[in-house]
């Protein structure tokens, strides 16, 4: 799908997306055209990012072809920026989805590509289309909303996953089972893959904050720098809550650890009430008594006796002993 709005200095409406509207748009400096490819064909699109706008051919091969982290190419006559957006879906298994935001930024358009549906710019372009406002900054005030839109979802998403290690800690001492596991891994590999976009996406906006761009108006820098911090913010809370998972898994161990203590503390007090029982029932079971007539009346069956109840004294005696030396009581 490729839809267009256009900005001429009065009222925005929708423009059409044949080459020749596009270029005659593009001829007015007045006009602020916003163009969208959404989920389109890279035969459809690259006609009109190389016709219309003139974009090198290598960033229309990274818009059209290939996934990258976030990054931004200054390509002197307009600006080349990738984003990630994030949906975190909570719905059966965890699942953090990255969204790919490929944006064109020229003194007087705004080009977007996206293989699939963001909430973030769907916003945007909705309070465009009802709000002349927004477009009267020009194309970096449209980006600089663009952009501050897709960094505030990320929010969101932080307390979701905030709320499910919550979740998490109560099932891990009410009932830790080996699923518990498989959650906290999960989430352990959602904030890596968080990580890995927010701090190359950081450093794409301290750019737009800081460098000198000649789309980018040098009192527009401002408002970058405020996202900027937002980005900092929640980079920092990112690692927090990657804290709060490692803590997690340690307390799962930990409350493991003692169950198996009890567990092993029950069987070694019901192995110590039956040696008592099994200690009697093999002592009497030896052949001192009735089996052989008279065993305990000669010199050798009362020696051979009295040595297996020595024996059988010693042998706890040393072993307490042992132990107690090795500080195990």
């Amino acid at each position: 799908m490729i839809r267009a709005y256009l900005f001429d200095g009065q009222r925005v409406n929708p423009y059409p997306t044949d080459v020749h509207a596009l270029k005659s748009a593009l001829l007015n400096e007045n006009y602020l055209l916003w163009l969208d490819f959404e989920d389109s064909t890279p035969q459809t699109d690259e006609p009109i990012l190389r016709e219309v706008f003139g974009f090198h051919p290598l960033a229309i091969d990274d818009a059209l072809h290939e996934s990258h982290i976030p990054k931004i190419d200054d390509w002197e006559q307009y600006l080349y920026i990738v984003l990630h957006a994030v949906q975190f879906d909570v719905s059966g298994e965890a699942n953090l989805e990255t969204l790919e935001l490929d944006i064109f930024v020229g003194a007087n358009y705004i080009v977007t590509h996206h293989d699939q549906p963001i909430q973030a710019l769907n916003l945007v372009w909705e309070e465009c289309q009802q709000h002349d406002r927004h477009w009267k900054g020009g194309s970096d005030a449209l980006l600089y909303r663009l952009i501050d839109k897709v960094v505030t979802n990320y929010l969101p998403v932080l307390d979701q996953i905030d709320q499910e290690i919550e979740q998490i800690e109560i099932s891990v001492f009410n009932h830790p089972q080996p699923e518990v596991v498989e959650k906290i891994f999960q989430l352990k590999r959602i904030m890596a893959q968080l990580r890995r976009v927010l701090a190359p996406q950081r450093e794409v906006l301290n750019k737009l904050a800081r460098d000198d761009f000649a789309v980018i108006d040098r009192q527009a820098r401002v408002y970058f720098r405020d996202i900027y911090d937002h980005l900092v913010r929640l980079h920092d809370l990112s690692e927090s809550i990657r804290d709060l998972i490692g803590g997690t898994l340690d307390i799962y161990l930990s409350v493991i650890n003692n169950r198996m203590n009890d567990i092993m503390k029950t069987l070694t007090i019901i192995t110590t009430l039956f040696m008592p029982i099994s200690f009697i029932t093999g002592f009497f079971g030896m052949n001192f008594f009735a089996p052989v007539e008279g065993m305990l009346q000669n010199w050798t069956g009362l020696t051979f006796f009295i040595v297996t109840l020595l024996v059988l004294t010693l042998t706890p005696l040393t072993m307490f002993w042992w132990v107690r030396r090795r500080g195990w009581v």
